[in-house]
């Protein structure tokens, strides 16, 4: 019987941990469900998808150029992220250090407004950078990466 009864609470706890789960708010002003980019033709927007000899180490939540890009929850601001080291890639080269919720992410090709303190759920955080200037014809999006690497999808 005690087994049974451990079993039954190990169980609860496990679906419990599962409904609790944490899930990204609004990203994006333009898209409410925080679709993803799926294909065009600079790659795939997934997690684990091709980029060459490499896989993509994030999610990508489509935002059009110049939306307003929104906290998913509150979050604390921790730092700029530097995207790339080509000087090419300038125009999109910012993003930011968050966490929240017991995370640790970033988001990439965002202009943040500030890169240090608090803000919360649903209000912004800063503006899409200009992808479109940088690989015409992609399909412009915030790239959601955890600070391990881990893929980000179940959050969404």
């Amino acid at each position: 019987m005690k087994t049974a009864v451990l079993l039954f609470t190990v169980v609860l706890i496990a679906v419990l941990s599962e409904c609790e789960m944490v899930k990204f708010g609004q990203l994006c002003s333009d898209n409410s469900s925080n679709r993803r980019r799926t294909g065009d033709k600079w790659g795939q927007g997934h997690h684990g998808a091709s980029r060459g000899g490499r896989a993509h180490q994030g999610l990508d939540i489509v935002c059009n150029d110049g939306a307003t890009v929104y906290a998913p929850f509150d979050v604390k601001l921790n730092g700029k992220v530097i995207v790339y080291t080509d000087p090419k890639k300038a125009a999109i080269n910012d993003g930011i250090n968050l966490s929240g919720e017991g995370l640790c992410f970033k988001l990439f090709y965002v202009k943040p407004d500030k890169y240090s303190g608090v803000v919360k759920k649903g209000q912004r955080i800063g503006t899409m950078l200009t992808m479109q200037s940088v690989y015409p014809g992609i399909t412009s999006h915030v790239h959601v990466q955890m600070c391990d690497k881990s893929d980000p999808t179940k959050f969404f």
